[in-house]
């Protein structure tokens, strides 16, 4: 029978999970994001809201481990040869920001009245932004591995280093009656870290994929699931123990494993793990928003906030300008770093103990820490809300002028790449434009000049050699615009073939009574071929899987050809997932046995 005290672990176990539960799907329902919903649930149930969980500082130690998770499976992202090629971005634009920001946010604490001291540690603690928030963000906009993703990423880990300088920089103000408590000496601090880290690099390069591969020969699951944990945490451990950050040691370990073979499996295992952690920190950290503090200090808490988080914002904005950076971009990072992070905590609680900060300035600026985390997902809501979309540059890109290819390709997607390689083997001579300038420059790396240009505007048909074409491929993924583009070529070249890409069936009639002689469903081909895979998995030889497929063709052929113009139509060849023309449906053959085939897409 369960005690008292069990009871009351279980309720409070109970409260944060059906907190989160709650909150989270309401927030994203909002279009507030998920950390939002924790912070705001955490601080619901927290000691300063309700008072149904009171133990914060446990939870939030507990819970730091999402934090070391998440970065380590990050690092199963990134082989080593792609973190040395961000090294510039990590040092230089990882620098550049952080000196940008101490400076001015310095300034800004000399401005609302605290001794430089106290202005340079709450800046500098401000510096460190939430590695727990942004990346989540990141993650939920799928933009990690992403350029401008990776950027941040970068600064983030430089951000992590940054930590230890601060740390000697706090021992190094201390006033003089707190010099015997200070830490050990810089170059100790700088060697050790270095030691760890040189120790953790050792074992990943020797120890760790010959410890999986003995695992792996014992085929027991849990113990794979166990090693994984061991990986992260010990990690995370020895880069503790060296000073470092304990999400810097799982990152470098998940660099260090993200050539193994064991790669998925350790992902897989972790994933779990770091969800309901990091959930768990984020309700951890609205849970240690102090409301009796910010009540007493409200008009300073609220000004350090936002004279804190616009000096920040504008110095992030100002170090991705500098770096040659669009403006979308660096309004985008500056909306999405303008917060302090996890560990300023770690440097106000050093800063506090050598009496470099006052209780009531640790205090205050715990407190203006947390409401900018709070108040982070809330601004990159309303920034992706108002943001207008930047302008695609044109760096590189040409308009057609007079084209004379005998094949005009129209969109150079997926579809477009895959279509082109039959005219390609044929020897034909291809015209090739697309509206979109990322795609003509990732087609250049491969070989292919692709030019700018509309396919919808009759002015461009004419530029890219329509007339001249015999073939026109029409690929784009827009049927609004595969269908202007169909009227306008039908009217600009009557003879030219036009083969076009539809979206689903009610698409592909209204491009044949456009007059286009061949209409691709482009979901059609590939459902028939998962069929045959089916029919061959129950028992069936590839000559019955083939009969049965042609049988299925037939039939939409027949039942297409009587939904165009009533039955009647008899006009051009239809291209309906095969290569062969449509014949008139044939009233001699038996009844289909079974059920007519639903719309593909519809």
């Amino acid at each position: 029978m369960a005690t008292g005290t069990d009871a009351g672990q279980l309720i409070g176990v109970v409260t944060l999970l059906g907190a989160a539960v709650v909150a989270v799907p309401l927030f994203k329902r909002l279009g507030l994001g998920s950390v939002l919903g924790y912070l705001a649930a955490g601080l619901a149930i927290g000691p300063y809201g309700l008072g149904l969980v009171t133990d914060t500082e446990t939870i939030l130690n507990v819970a730091q481990l999402g934090v070391v998770m998440f970065l380590f499976i990050i690092g199963l992202g990134m082989k080593p040869s792609h973190l040395w090629g961000l090294r510039r971005q990590i040092f230089g634009l990882g620098s550049m920001q952080a000196v940008l920001c101490a400076t001015l946010l310095t300034g800004v604490g000399i401005a609302l009245g605290f001794p430089w001291r106290m202005a340079f540690v709450s800046g500098a603690g401000f510096v460190l932004t939430s590695t727990a928030i942004v990346m989540q963000v990141l993650a939920e906009r799928g933009d990690i591995l992403a350029p401008r993703g990776q950027r941040i990423v970068s600064i983030l880990l430089f951000e992590d280093l940054l930590i230890v300088p601060l740390l000697a920089a706090v021992a190094f103000l201390a006033p003089g009656d707190a010099a015997p408590a200070a830490a050990s000496p810089l170059w100790q601090r700088v060697g050790l870290g270095l030691l760890s880290l040189g120790a953790l690099v050792a074992a990943g390069l020797w120890l760790l994929n010959p410890l999986f591969r003995v695992l792996a020969k014992a085929k027991a699951r849990e113990v794979m699931t166990a090693a994984a944990l061991l990986v992260v945490l010990g990690a995370a451990l020895l880069m503790e123990l060296g000073g470092l950050s304990m999400a810097m040691g799982a990152f470098v370990a998940g660099v260090l494993l993200s050539e193994s073979s064991f790669r998925h499996q350790l992902e897989a295992d972790v994933e779990p793990f770091r969800g309901l952690l990091l959930g768990l920190f984020f309700l951890g950290v609205g849970m240690a928003l102090d409301l009796d503090v910010v009540s007493l200090d409200w008009r300073l808490i609220g000004l350090g906030v936002i004279a804190l988080m616009l000096a920040k914002a504008l110095c992030v904005y100002l170090a991705a300008r500098l770096a040659r950076g669009s403006r979308a971009d660096a309004i985008d990072r500056a909306a999405l770093m303008a917060q302090g992070g996890e560990f300023a905590f770690v440097l106000f609680a050093e800063a506090l103990r050598l009496k470099v900060i006052s209780p009531e300035v640790n205090a205050d600026m715990s407190a203006i820490i947390v409401l900018s985390m709070a108040l982070t997902p809330l601004v990159g809501a309303v920034h992706k809300r108002y943001a207008r979309a930047e302008a695609a540059t044109l760096d590189g890109v040409e308009t057609p002028q007079d084209l004379r290819g005998k094949v005009l390709i129209i969109g150079f997607g997926r579809v477009g790449q895959i279509a082109s390689q039959g005219p390609l083997a044929k020897g034909a001579e291809l015209s090739i434009i697309d509206n979109d300038p990322d795609v003509i420059r990732n087609a250049a790396r491969y070989g292919f000049k692709v030019y700018f240009g509309d396919g919808a505007r009759a002015d461009v048909l004419r530029s890219a050699g329509a007339r001249h074409a015999s073939v026109i491929l029409v690929c784009v993924d827009d049927p609004v615009a595969a269908t202007r583009i169909v009227e306008n070529a039908r009217r600009e070249c009557l003879h030219t073939r036009l083969i076009v890409r539809a979206f689903d069936r009610e698409h592909a009639l209204e491009l044949v009574r456009l007059d286009a002689d061949d209409v691709v469903r482009e979901t059609f081909e590939s459902a028939l071929l998962m069929g045959r895979q089916a029919v061959l998995a129950l028992g069936a030889t590839d000559q019955e899987a083939d009969e049965l497929v042609g049988e299925v063709r037939d039939r939409d052929a027949e039942r297409f050809a009587l939904e165009t113009a009533g039955g009647t139509f008899a006009g051009r060849a239809l291209v309906l997932g095969n290569i062969d023309r449509i014949d008139p449906p044939r009233h001699d053959r038996k009844p289909a046995s079974t059920p007519a085939m639903a719309d593909d897409e519809a």
